[in-house]
């Protein structure tokens, strides 16, 4: 166990549902600003015990770790794919945490809070603002309008606009809000319309340190499914409302049909997972294959069994998230076939790489064709990884990313 650290700045508070030994992507990034933030100054972080990749572990209410006080709150961990237990989850964490900041914070000590689950940064702007803490908002997600993407309510509505009205008062009284995309900046910058907050941009990074380009050649998870001599699409990550996984499936059918040799592989999981598994088993395409989800230390192995990596938004997510796997595959040297909206952060980061490819959502024929391109021209895949690789080292490592995070919060 490590003993903190005194420093002469004031002490940085994070709240997040998600921290280490959580590593599902929040928990690794705050994680990651966690312990990148403690070389510099105090850092404590309120969280919950885990619930996603290491649901069932318990970690210890409090200890330090690489600089870092820790503080683990208890709250219902019910399954999260069932919509009235995740409603059960997010209630009971949000108390929690509202009861220990009101209990922890001091006057003129600082607050990052991560706006994934949507009812956490309301209540730790309020224990921010009751204990005289500045508070910064980091936004992952934007509500409502992810709930109205993938149809769980529709703008207009009284929920969505009284949502929209409380994250105003948010947005208002936050002393700072990053985001992850530049079209979430602009997204933030409509809804907050004569507030004038302070917005900046840092996008997540690429672990660079753990995910590298290995040859295609001799991959032993392709070697282990058969499937070296196809071109392999890699669908590796979240399966969830959020995630255009049915043209994906759609455009296999499609490809199936006419017998191209290309083959789909799906690494991950969540809600949409039975749409894959019944991709697989009942209309038995035999060019889907499902293998579940796998460990962050076999990334190196699972992104490079590919020869190109998917990343997959329904439409009307433009500005509201960005795919954090997105920095990996970049990292492991694979282009990106992205299906995503004109002008989101996905078809950015892509095309200023010149690394990819960009669809639409919604339109399974629209990415047959595009897969069918890029088998036709498979010759110049080797060349747009190698860019896709420079893009990560040059523009998405986690030294660029903390230093922004210094910056911002002081």
């Amino acid at each position: 166990m490590n003993s903190p650290i005194n420093k002469t700045k004031e002490r940085l508070w994070i709240i997040t549902e998600l921290y280490y030994p959580e590593l599902t992507s929040t928990g690794y990034y705050m994680t990651e600003i966690a312990e990148g933030l403690a070389e510099q100054r105090p850092v404590s972080v309120i969280c919950g015990q885990p619930n996603y990749s290491a649901r069932g572990v318990t970690a210890p209410p409090k200890e330090f770790r690489n600089g870092v006080e820790i503080f683990r709150l208890p709250f219902a961990r019910l399954n999260k794919n069932v919509f009235l237990f995740r409603v059960i989850n997010m209630v009971t964490l949000a108390v929690a945490v509202l009861f220990s900041g009101l209990k922890n914070l001091n006057k003129g000590e600082r607050v990052l809070v991560v706006t994934t689950p949507p009812l956490l940064p309301f209540v730790a702007a309020f224990a921010s603002l009751a204990r005289g803490c500045p508070y910064t908002l980091l936004i992952h997600d934007v509500y409502p309008d992810l709930a109205a993407a993938v149809g769980k309510t529709r703008p207009g509505s009284i929920i969505f606009r009284f949502s929209d009205f409380a994250n105003r008062c948010l947005y208002k009284h936050a002393s700072k809000i990053i985001v992850v995309g530049r079209d979430m900046a602009d997204k933030i910058k409509e809804k907050s319309a004569g507030l004038d907050p302070c917005i900046e941009y840092i996008p997540n990074w690429a672990e660079l340190e753990t995910v590298e380009p290995r040859p295609r050649d001799g991959n032993e998870l392709l070697a282990a499914l058969g499937i070296e001599a196809d071109l392999v699409l890699l669908y590796a990550g979240n399966l969830g409302y959020p995630n255009d996984i049915e043209s994906i499936l759609k455009a296999a059918e499609i490809l199936a049909k006419s017998k191209a040799a290309v083959h789909f592989l799906f690494v991950g999981d969540g809600v949409k997972r039975r749409l894959v598994e019944a991709a697989v088993s009942g209309k038995n395409n035999g060019n889907i294959t499902y293998i579940g989800p796998k460990p962050r230390s076999e990334q190196s192995i699972f992104l490079n069994a590919c020869d190109a990596g998917l990343v997959a938004l329904v439409r009307g997510m433009l500005g509201v998230s960005m795919p954090s796997r997105t920095y990996n595959l970049l990292a492991a040297g694979r282009p990106i076939l992205a299906i995503t909206e004109p002008g989101s952060e996905i078809e950015r980061t892509v095309t200023e790489a010149s690394a990819g490819w960009c669809v639409e959502p919604g339109n399974p024929q629209a990415l047959a064709n595009k897969i069918l391109e890029i088998l036709s021209e498979r010759e110049k895949l080797p060349e747009m990884g190698r860019r896709a690789r420079e893009a990560a080292v040059g523009r998405f490592g986690l030294t660029m990313a903390i230093v922004r995070y210094m910056e911002v919060l002081d």
